[in-house]
């Protein structure tokens, strides 16, 4: 997909990666409302404290993959 993008125009690489970047930001504004939703909604600092974990485990998880 990179090497479609980088044999656009300038103009066109401008308006593809801006695309993706709000695609990229809308899911993860989703996601994040989804968790606001269902993951102890009553209580804001154990669901940041859960999410915090949460992410960092998939982070140390899939750091070996990555490297």
């Amino acid at each position: 997909m990179f090497n479609k993008i980088n044999n656009l125009k300038k103009h066109h690489q401008l308006l593809a990666s801006l695309i993706v970047g709000i695609g990229l930001i809308s899911v993860w504004r989703g996601i994040w409302g989804l968790m606001d939703l269902y993951i102890i909604p009553d209580n804001p600092l154990v669901s940041f404290l859960i999410s915090i974990l949460f992410g960092v485990g998939i982070l140390y998880l899939t750091h070996k993959n990555l490297s």
